[in-house]
């Protein structure tokens, strides 16, 4: 009989606020209770929103078939619940947030998205990754429209710029409108990391200006003011350029066909310092105030503020009156012939033009908890003051609030800031070394740097935080109330989870770390194996100690040490057997060593690793041990006489963990788990020597693995911040299946890169391409089309057979169909064939007909045919045939078959859509006819048309950029 095994499911994820890979995005809630907003962040392949005033979790996105960390995300400035989200795979998807479910997704980019950015109209989505390329994506047909091509590294900044229709006077009596804005597709201004800033004609699709964006080699970030008349790029150095955006030049080129001369519209202003010399990552400006922050990898936020016309008057005639001071100075010392040069340098002075650095001036440097990673202004109703939300790299949001200029009492005054709201509790601010679960499974303590915390499991709350040294390993005491820590600095620390206060701490290894601690099976006692070569065992105790100034005494726990076991090395590792009697020690010498606990003399030498060996576990009936190493192999001993059962070469890099699983189906407990920096948890059966189950999730090295009492469930800690659930489900495992599965993947993963259409030389160079990318989901679909097809042309040929055997025999008995048609309903097969396009995500059927071989290509015009004669899905049918035609016409021109097909789907077509235009028009006619009997009745609307109005003018009036050259 085969044997099978039962599956470890992902369940729940938490421990994470946010993560370094994404920028954040501000969210005004609209009527909350709490009035602050929300914070959009990403969490590893998760999106998750915060109230940042409740500290609480609101919603979490996640797409289950994606895997990928989330690297950019955007809001849709028409509609707020709108975002859309790019993922390390290339992918993007668009998620509504009041459903929190994805309605669209895209798959273009090669690489992972590094910015995305909405149109003002929200219908249409740019984004740039590290493949160097920019798609331009249609939200309402579901398509990508076309990669604009040019830069030859990632891009950095993306922005959309679509001017306002202008008004040119012709006459005196009447203006003429240049641009029309419906027929305009805009412009597009990028940068990149090969230090260029380009700006693209969307209308043309191609590139229209090119300038060097950063002296000093690349450009990693762009802010462009809300009123589109300038930007600022940033690169190395603390470098920052400023450039003027002639907003008005752009749209009245738009029309035009030929511009008579070559006309500048993005000019350079000029070069600001920031006060750090790191790289810069991102510049934002505030949407209705005139500030800009802008931020690199380091603990601070620098926050610049745009001055007013009438400040920089002011600071330029205090130039000339300090000048004029100087002059007047230097002049009695001068000769007489030199007046006539003074007056010359005087009128010269009264006619400069003002610095890029009076225009710009620092606000104010807002200093972090952690190394910032993005920032976004928070605007709400609830308050006018500036607030900025922070997400630094150590999992922690924070929000600012910046006193601006205008709160300033007196010009001496420097501007000042507070931290009002932070998200911190739920997360460590560094990585989780150690994991324990209480003996009721339902309680989890994870220990890092400088942070204990203490969880629910079943609500994944944390209930207490501890502040302690360098935690290397923890575990719960009997009784679930009391956890003990070893720390880095020799430490081993106590904490009393029910008051939440430290109890009691003992530099147990004389400041070296405890790398491993273990409470013996009848919980009376603790040994600790540390860096000073000696395993110490400590006795609990419970002392009566007296409170201070008075006579009562308090019982308090207490470690005392009873024995010590000095070792040739530093341990790494120490485990007792459940039956007590042995006690096993991982040296830095590679090697393992078992002594008898009672007497502490040597029973087994284990040799065999090549490397130190980081962890090990010793099985519930004592039998085995298995032990993982640096040198990426597993071994398995028996404890019998030492020798080695198996060497298995589990992971693709140092295994830091490996746990026997308590009870499994046999009871013996010999399955067991192990985790590396591969990344990857793998479930391994001890007798059988047979892997039974890789387990992938995790986005970091894997530091701690933990395992419930009764083996239901598995917690994992990684380097990604999180902390993972792994249940284990009714669903059986067979390890042919697995294998066979694995191998699946290989062929997948690699199948999509082979299928990739290498681009022709030419097709290379040009700046714009197709918006495509072969999926294994549309390989899959182009076969369903290719396999629908088929089967409806047999089913024609059937139909058409009988049809013309009927005319001679008109009792003759319906033909025999394909189950398929019978099996829905005795459909035809034009309606099968319309249902498999139909079902194909919009975004994917370019791609998915690609597949479909030329041949294929007549079946699939005889089915158009017959759609446009029975008008099933007009619009579907149009974009098929259309794509088809421009991807195939040479091949279709010169077949005289498909010719005349074409002719047939043409005067179809034309029918179908003319019957479609006059039913529009009779509507529309119809709607009008309606308004106007409302106009005519005085029926008041229920919308006030003039509330958006009202409230803009209320807004503080944004400020252009001040021209200085």
């Amino acid at each position: 009989m085969v044997k099978s095994y039962l599956k470890y499911e992902p369940s729940k994820s938490f421990g994470l606020v946010a993560t370094a890979t994404s920028n954040l995005v501000w969210s005004a809630s609209p009527k909350s209770s709490s009035g602050a907003g929300q914070a959009i962040v990403a969490a590893n392949e998760e999106v998750l929103t915060w109230d940042i005033k409740k500290g609480e979790l609101l919603s979490r996105w996640k797409d289950p078939n994606c895997r990928a960390q989330v690297t950019a995300i955007a809001q849709s400035k028409t509609d707020p619940d709108l975002f859309a989200v790019g993922y390390e795979d290339g992918s993007i998807r668009v998620w509504d947030s009041k459903i929190a479910t994805a309605v669209v997704s895209f798959n273009g980019h090669k690489s992972a998205i590094t910015i995305l950015a909405f149109d003002k109209a929200g219908v249409r989505l740019a984004s740039g990754a590290k493949d160097t390329d920019v798609i331009v994506w249609d939200l309402v047909a579901e398509v990508g429209q076309y990669k604009l091509r040019g830069h030859k590294d990632q891009i950095t900044g993306l922005r959309f710029v679509e001017p306002e229709a202008q008004i040119q006077e012709a006459d005196e009596e009447q203006a003429v409108m240049v641009v029309d804005t419906d027929a305009a597709d805009g412009f597009l201004l990028t940068t990149a990391k090969d230090a260029l800033i380009k700006l693209w004609d969307l209308t043309s699709r191609h590139c229209i200006e090119t300038h060097v964006a950063q002296s000093n080699g690349e450009c990693w970030a762009l802010g462009v003011s809300p009123d589109l008349s300038g930007c600022i790029t940033a690169g190395n150095d603390g470098e920052m350029r400023v450039w003027a955006l002639d907003v008005a030049s752009l749209a009245s080129s738009a029309q035009r066909v030929d511009l008579s001369q070559a006309v500048n519209f993005l000019q350079e202003r000029g070069t600001l310092h920031r006060q750090s010399k790191e790289r810069a990552i991102e510049i934002i400006f505030h949407p209705r105030r005139d500030y800009f922050a802008v931020h690199g990898l380091e603990k601070n936020v620098e926050i610049w503020r745009i001055r007013s016309e009438s400040e920089v008057k002011k600071a330029l005639a205090r130039k000339r009156r300090r000048r004029r001071e100087k002059l007047a100075a230097t002049r009695g010392k001068k000769a007489d012939g030199d007046a006539d040069m003074d007056d010359a340098e005087e009128k010269a002075d009264d006619d400069a033009k003002p610095d890029i650095s009076d225009v710009f001036a620092q606000h104010v440097i807002v200093r972090t908890a952690g190394k910032v990673r993005s920032v976004d202004w928070a605007t709400s109703k609830a308050t006018k003051d500036l607030q900025l939300l922070v997400g630094t790299t150590n999992n922690l949001l924070e929000l600012y609030t910046v006193v601006g200029k205008d709160k300033l009492k007196s010009k001496n005054d420097v501007a000042d800031y507070n931290r009002a709201l932070a998200v911190e509790l739920p997360g460590h601010r560094t990585d989780i070394r150690a994991l324990s679960i209480s003996s009721d499974d339902k309680m989890l303590v994870s220990a890092a740097n400088g942070s204990l915390k203490i969880w629910n499991i079943r609500t994944q709350t944390c209930i207490r935080t501890f502040e302690c040294g360098y935690a290397l390993c923890c575990a719960f005491l009997p009784g679930d109330k009391v956890v003990i820590v070893g720390t880095k600095e020799g430490e081993l620390q106590l904490f009393d989870v029910a008051s939440a206060a430290l109890l009691e701490s003992v530099n147990a290894h004389d400041s070296s770390a405890i790398w491993s601690l273990q409470v013996h099976p009848d919980g009376r006692s603790v040994v600790s194996g540390g860096a000073d070569k000696t395993a110490k065992f400590w006795d609990f105790k419970i002392v009566q100690e007296q409170v201070l100034g008075t006579t009562r005494t308090t019982p308090k726990l207490k470690l005392v040490q009873s024995r010590i076991l000095k070792v040739s090395d530093d341990i790494l590792s120490l485990r007792f057997s459940p039956d007590s009697k042995l006690l096993a020690v991982a040296l830095l010498d590679s090697t393992v060593k078992v002594f008898f606990v009672d007497s502490l003399k040597l029973y087994l030498n284990l040799y065999g690793h090549k490397l130190p060996v980081l962890s090990m576990d010793i099985s519930y009936d004592s039998k085995l041990i298995v032990t993982s190493s640096a040198d990426k192999n597993i071994r398995i001993w028996g404890l019998d006489f030492g020798d080695c059962h198996k060497a298995l070469f589990g992971h693709q890099d140092s295994i830091l963990q490996v746990l026997f699983v308590p009870h499994n189906s046999e009871g013996n407990g010999h399955h067991f788990f192990s985790a590396g920096k591969d990344r990857v948890i793998k479930y391994w059966d001890g007798d059988k020597f047979e892997q039974i189950q890789r387990i992938d999730g995790h986005h970091g090295e894997i530091w701690a693995l933990a395992v419930s009492r009764v083996g239901n469930f598995l917690i994992s800690a990684s380097h990604d911040k999180s902390i993972r659930v792994w249940e284990e489900t009714d669903e059986q495992i067979f390890l042919e299946e697995e294998r066979e599965k694995e191998i699946e993947e290989l062929y997948e993963s690699t199948l999509t890169t082979s299928l990739e259409q290498d681009p022709d030389g030419e097709d290379e160079n040009r700046e714009v391409g197709a918006a495509s990318k072969q999926t294994v989901d549309t390989l899959m679909a182009g076969e369903r089309i290719a396999e629908a097809l088929e089967l409806g042309m047999a089913d024609l040929n059937v139909v058409r057979d009988w049809e013309e055997a009927k005319l001679n025999n008109p009792n003759m008995a319906p033909p025999q169909r394909h189950t398929i048609f019978m099996a829905l309903g005795n459909i035809s097969a034009e309606a099968y064939v319309m249902g498999v396009l139909q079902k194909i995500k919009a975004s994917a059927l370019h791609d998915a007909l690609l597949v479909l071989p030329f041949a294929s290509v007549p079946m699939l015009f005889t089915f158009l045919d017959i759609f446009t004669m029975r008008s099933m899905n007009i619009p579907l049918t149009c974009r098929i045939l259309f794509f088809m035609l421009k991807t195939h016409h040479k091949q279709i021109v010169s077949s005289k078959t498909m010719r005349a097909m074409l002719d047939g789907i043409r005067m179809n077509l034309r029918r179908a859509l003319k019957r479609q235009k006059d039913e529009m028009g009779y509507n529309i006619a119809a709607l009008r006819v309606v308004g106007m009997q409302l106009k005519e009745k005085s029926v008041k609307g229920f919308v006030d048309e003039k509330w958006d109005e009202e409230d803009e003018s209320k807004a503080v009036k944004k400020r252009a950029f001040v021209h200085v050259s």
